[in-house]
């Protein structure tokens, strides 16, 4: 007898076998099972990421950072969906945003057009000169405008007046170009233009009673000649200058000597009133080897005349500074000129 084998019999119902678990990526989200690969659903970000704007500044120096206090919500693209997935679309961003990037344009247009015409400003007002900045200008001083200054030629192999070679101390340019210019706005003096004068036109300078006396010092004291120039300022201001030169520095110091050129000022100007020393005057400007001796009505210098002497090697200058009237001669200008002039026989 044949021995057979049953064979097992099929139930007639098997378990179905669970599907496998699938994830949708998402920012900040937790995964979550989909079971129904058809009914899937796309699940949004639940959290925006605020996004900070620049806010711009409209003032460099004093602005301050300023936060923004609205957000924009970034959307991140959802990783590429399996099949059969549906893929959420971006969020687009709320009209809100949009009106601050375009504010944030416009003030940044604002900004570079407003740096632009600064810099323009700014390159304009340093190449003018102090005076022409509104605000910026300085009164004057009370100086007078005197051309460029320079000494003049010298004949060859000649030195100066105070160098260690020219032990006489003598002048060897000619004495007119060693004269002071008039400033500008003045009116040059039809007497004296910068040439020589004569002796009678210097000693009329003085009082009456004592040009005779004068006249003879100056014939005893080997006057070689006189240069002079005179001018009148818009403000009234009358200036003379004289030069004389003689043939020794010993006969310049003599004739200072003679007519007592020291705490006073020696024989009289023609004027009404007697001058004093300045006390006030510190010598300033005052060229080493050179004498200066200041007057005025007053110990301060101040009144309407001035006068002073300066004495350099062989030369003696005087240089006087009036005002007619009650008006008084500015010091100045006076001392100014006084100090140009020094240098000039220096």
């Amino acid at each position: 007898m044949t021995e057979q084998t049953a064979a097992p019999t099929a139930s007639t119902e098997e378990p179905a076998a669970p599907a496998p678990e699938q994830e949708i990526p998402s920012a900040g989200a937790e995964p979550v099972p989909v079971t129904d690969v058809q009914a899937a659903e796309p699940v949004p970000a639940t959290e925006p990421v605020p996004a900070t704007e620049p806010v711009p500044v409209t003032d460099v120096q004093a602005a301050e950072p300023v936060p923004v206090t609205e957000s924009v919500p970034v959307t991140e693209p959802l990783a590429a969906p399996e099949q059969g997935l549906a893929v959420a679309e971006p969020v687009p961003a709320p009209k809100s945003s949009r009106r601050v990037l375009r504010a944030v344009a416009r003030w940044t247009a604002a900004v570079l057009v407003l740096g632009g015409l600064g810099t323009g400003t700014a390159l304009g007002i340093t190449s003018m000169e102090r005076t022409e900045v509104p605000g910026l200008a300085t009164e004057g001083d009370g100086r007078w405008d005197y051309p460029e200054l320079s000494l003049p030629a010298l004949p060859a192999g000649s030195p100066r007046p105070f160098n260690e070679a020219n032990v006489a101390e003598i002048h060897h340019a000619d004495l007119r170009k060693l004269l002071i210019p008039a400033p500008a706005g003045a009116t040059a003096d039809k007497k004296l233009t910068g040439g020589w004068v004569s002796t009678t036109q210097f000693v009329s300078e003085f009082r009456k009673d004592k040009r005779g006396e004068l006249t003879q010092l100056l014939d005893d004291s080997a006057l070689r000649h006189i240069a002079a120039r005179g001018w009148t300022m818009p403000d009234g201001t009358r200036s003379k200058v004289y030069l004389l030169q003689f043939n020794s520095t010993a006969y310049a110091q003599g004739l200072r000597d003679d007519t007592y050129v020291s705490s006073t000022p020696g024989i009289p100007l023609d004027w009404p009133t007697d001058l004093q020393l300045d006390e006030s005057w510190n010598a300033g400007g005052k060229v080493p080897e050179t004498a200066v001796y200041a007057y005025g009505e007053t110990k301060t210098g101040k009144g309407r005349i001035h006068e002073a002497y300066i004495q350099a090697g062989d030369t003696l200058a005087l240089v006087i500074h009036s005002q007619q009237g009650k008006k008084i001669a500015e010091q100045i200008p006076f001392r100014q000129t006084l100090i140009l002039q020094n240098q000039l026989l220096g």
